[in-house]
């Protein structure tokens, strides 16, 4: 079945940086899109990243443009989220996802992810 891992949270202050990955296992994890979500206390899952299975287009939500990079290695089967200038606003749950559709075209959207990680938490203090 689809296991998705993520490590790599933690505490940071205000400015600094974190790397989150994800290994994926139990499926063909090239044919796939992926993508990170975050949820905060009270408030919606939201999409933050997606990235498309053949690993030529991502998409960010416009309040980490510029500061977070998604990618991919196929090869490990990992999904990475680099964070930087992080704000106590980027404070949340952070999991990875898998899209429910085998070689997607078109945009992403939070819709097509089927299947999630149990998450990993990243706290930035100010």
């Amino acid at each position: 079945q689809v296991q998705l891992v993520e490590s790599g949270g933690g505490l940071v202050q205000a400015g600094g940086s974190l790397r989150l990955s994800c290994a994926a296992s139990g499926f063909t994890f090239s044919n796939y899109d992926m993508g990170w979500f975050r949820q905060a206390p009270g408030k919606e899952r939201e999409l933050v990243a997606g990235i498309k299975w053949s690993g030529g287009e991502t998409s960010y939500i416009n309040s980490v443009k510029g500061r977070f990079t998604i990618s991919r290695d196929n090869a490990k089967t990992t999904v990475y989220l680099q964070m930087n200038s992080l704000k106590p606003e980027d404070t949340a749950v952070y999991s990875c996802a898998a899209s429910a559709l085998q070689y997607s075209t078109g945009t992403i959207y939070s819709e097509n992810f089927g299947s999630w990680g149990q998450g990993t938490q990243v706290t930035v203090s100010a």
